[in-house]
C-alpha cells in the first residue's frame, strides 16, 4: 500500500532522530524513491523541515497536554510533533484530518491505547487551543521557545549582532530555502539557461545576489537535460559569491584545499575559461569521487583531484607554489541552518572551539604554498565570530608576511558591497536573512 506523506515523514523524522542523519540526504532519498505525486512530495519536505526546525516549540506546546513526566515512545512523539505543527504552522489542513490521519497511523504502528492517548492529546489541543508562548518567562528562554533555538546560540548572536539581528537570523532559519542554480558561462548565460529550462518544465528567474545565479520557482532542475549535460551546478547565491572573490584568471595554477563536494571547483574552472591548473583536494575519498563527478559533467578539463589533508599540503606541493588558494573551511554550519535545521541541535560550543582550532591549523599549512603577491581565500559557510574573524586576525597575527587584501571588494556584486557586514575592508560576513541566502563568510589574504 502507497505510504502517504506524514507516514514518510514520520519515517524520516525517526531516522533522522535514531541514525543523527542529514535530513537533506534522507528526505532527497525518500523524495527519489517515493510515489508521492508533487503535491504531497512539497508536504513531505514542509512536515520534515518544519518539525526539525520548530522542535523546541513543539515540545514546549506537547508538555502543556500531557502529565509531567509521561514517558512517550520516540515513534508517538514524533507524530504528535507532526500534528502540531500542522495546527500551529500550516493554514490549509482542517483540524479533523489533522487528528484523523495521526490516529490512523497510531493504530497501525501501535496498540488501541496508543491511538486513543494520540486522539485525545490532540482533541485537548483543540478545545484549549496552543498556549501563550509570550507569557514565558525568563526573556532569554521565551525567545528560545519562540524562535526554537537553543539559548546559548541567541545569546551568541545577540554579542556578535544585537538583538534584532539576532531574532532575524532565527526568523531566517525557520524559513525554507530557495532553491538557486548557477550557470556554466562556458556552455551558456543566465537568460538563455531560464529559457532551455522553461522547455524542459521548470520555471526560473535570474538571481537577485550573484550575476550567475537563477532561482527556480517551480519543477525539479536536477531531473533536467540541461543539468545532465554541464549547463549549471545547484548552489546557494552566497556560495557562489566565494570563486569570484578568488579573482583567479586564465593559466593560473590554483588550489582548492577543501574541494568536496566540487561545487566551487567547477565554479573556478569556469572563471578560469577552462585554461590553467586547479588542484582539488579533500580529506575524504568519496569527496574526491563527486568533485570528478561534477568536473566531468560541467566538462572542466583543468582540475586535478587528490584525497589528501590540506594540513599536509606542503608535502606534496612545496612553498610559494600557487597564484590563487581557496579555503573554504570546514564549519560549524550555522549559516545554513535553512538546509540543516538538526546542525542547531546537534552542535554545541566546545564544537565551535574544536573546529576554529582545525580551521587555523588548515589555514597556516596551506598559506605557505602561496606565491608572493598570490591570493588567498578563506571562507566558511557559518555566522560563528570565532571560526571566521578571529581565526584569520590570529593567523595574520603569526604570519607578518600575509595581509588582508581590501582589493577583494572589486569582486563582489554591488548589492553584496553595500548591504554585506565588512570588517577591515577585506571580510565579509552575510547573515541569512539579508538576502535571503545562506549565511557566509568571505575573507582575502594577500602575501606580500
Amino acid at each position: 500500500m502507497k505510504r502517504t506523506a506524514r507516514e514518510t515523514a514520520l519515517d524520516i523524522l525517526l531516522k533522522i532522530e535514531k541514525q543523527h542523519a542529514y535530513s537533506q540526504l534522507v528526505l532527497n532519498e525518500a523524495l527519489e524513491h517515493s510515489e508521492l505525486n508533487q503535491k504531497d512530495k512539497a508536504l513531505l519536505t514542509q512536515l520534515v523541515y518544519g518539525v526539525i526546525q520548530r522542535k523546541m516549540t513543539l515540545n514546549y506546546y506537547l508538555q502543556t497536554y500531557i502529565k509531567p513526566n509521561r514517558k512517550i515512545e520516540p515513534w508517538v512523539r514524533q507524530l504528535l510533533y507532526l500534528s502540531i505543527y500542522q495546527k500551529a504552522f500550516l493554514t490549509r489542513i482542517p483540524d479533523h484530518a489533522m487528528v484523523n490521519e495521526a490516529v490512523k497511523i497510531a493504530s497501525k504502528r501501535g496498540h488501541k491505547g496508543v491511538a486513543g492517548f494520540v486522539n485525545g492529546v490532540l482533541r485537548q489541543m483543540l478545545r484549549q487551543g496552543l498556549p501563550d508562548l509570550s507569557a514565558i518567562q525568563p526573556k532569554d528562554e521565551r525567545l528560545a521557545y519562540q524562535y526554537s533555538h537553543p539559548q546559548w546560540l541567541i545569546k551568541r548572536w545577540t554579542e556578535h549582532f544585537g538583538e534584532k539581528a539576532a531574532g532575524q537570523i532565527c526568523e531566517a532559519n525557520n524559513q525554507p530555502p530557495q532553491a538557486t542554480i548557477r550557470v556554466n558561462r562556458l556552455k551558456t548565460d543566465v537568460n538563455s539557461l531560464i529559457d532551455r529550462l522553461r522547455k524542459e518544465g521548470i520555471e526560473a528567474k535570474p538571481g537577485s545576489v550573484s550575476p550567475d545565479a537563477a532561482v527556480i520557482l517551480s519543477g525539479n532542475a536536477a531531473r533536467t537535460t540541461a543539468y545532465q549535460e554541464g549547463y549549471f551546478t545547484i548552489q546557494d547565491e552566497s556560495s557562489m559569491l566565494v570563486a569570484p572573490a578568488l579573482a583567479p584568471e586564465p593559466g593560473m595554477k590554483v588550489l582548492d584545499a577543501c574541494a568536496g563536494p566540487g561545487g566551487k571547483t567547477t565554479h573556478l574552472a569556469e572563471l578560469m575559461n577552462n585554461e590553467g591548473t586547479i588542484h582539488a583536494l579533500d580529506l575524504h575519498t568519496h569527496k574526491t569521487g563527486l568533485i570528478d563527478q561534477q568536473v566531468n559533467r560541467i566538462g572542466a578539463a583543468i582540475v586535478e583531484t587528490r584525497a589528501l589533508d590540506a594540513r599536509h599540503a606542503v608535502t606534496v606541493f612545496g612553498e610559494a607554489t600557487f597564484d590563487r588558494i581557496l579555503v573554504d573551511a570546514p564549519c560549524t554550519g550555522f549559516g545554513v541552518i535553512r538546509r540543516k535545521p538538526e546542525i542547531k541541535w546537534e552542535k554545541t560550543e566546545e564544537d565551535v572551539r574544536n573546529i576554529a582550532n582545525v580551521q587555523m591549523a588548515i589555514l597556516s599549512q596551506t598559506a605557505p604554498l602561496l606565491k608572493s603577491g598570490g591570493k588567498l581565500i578563506y571562507s566558511t559557510c557559518t555566522i560563528e565570530r570565532n571560526e571566521n574573524q578571529t581565526v584569520v586576525l590570529d593567523f595574520l597575527k603569526n604570519h607578518p608576511e600575509f595581509e588582508l587584501d581590501p582589493a577583494v571588494q572589486n569582486h563582489v556584486p554591488d548589492r553584496v558591497m553595500a548591504e554585506g557586514l565588512w570588517e577591515a575592508e577585506a571580510m565579509l560576513q552575510i547573515l541569512p536573512y539579508q538576502f535571503e541566502t545562506d549565511g557566509f563568510f568571505i575573507s582575502c589574504i594577500r602575501r606580500k
